[in-house]
């Protein structure tokens, strides 16, 4: 293997919509548990762990744990997001940031709506990837 294709951590920061874009692109069917989404109140962060398929790694399909966090959240509102099985997990399909809203949506039709002040995220892996045999696949528009 040449260094070239050695893929580090990702560790990234939006604080505005075209930032956002980079992020969601690299989260793009991240596997969430919906025991691993929460808001910490006192310090008004929504913080969400994930099981993401490293799309900046493609020659070697694998997936890392990472943390997705907002800050200056203001509220929160979900649509078709049971949580009364934390157990189960679902797809993160994209997020996106209008007009002091963070939207992200997930399979199933679920959805996930802050309310920020403004826009700050920080999305970072943590361990170590690990290889898969499964990779995501979508259909051509």
């Amino acid at each position: 293997m040449q260094d070239d294709d050695v893929v580090g951590p990702v560790r990234l920061r939006a604080q505005d919509a075209d930032d956002l874009v980079v992020i969601s692109a690299l989260l793009q069917d991240a596997l969430v548990p919906l025991s691993d989404m929460t808001l910490i109140k006192d310090e008004e962060r929504f913080v969400l762990a994930l099981n993401r398929y490293r799309w900046n790694a493609p020659k070697e399909p694998s997936r890392i744990h990472a943390l997705l966090s907002f800050q200056k959240v203001e509220g929160v509102q979900t649509k078709a997001l049971d949580r009364t099985d934390p157990n189960r997990i679902i797809s993160l399909l994209g997020i996106t940031y209008a007009d002091g809203i963070v939207q992200a949506e997930f399979s199933e039709g679920g959805t996930l709506r802050l309310r920020v002040r403004e826009l700050e995220c920080l999305m970072e892996d943590v361990g170590e990837p690990w290889p898969t045999v499964y990779q995501p696949k979508h259909e051509d528009a």
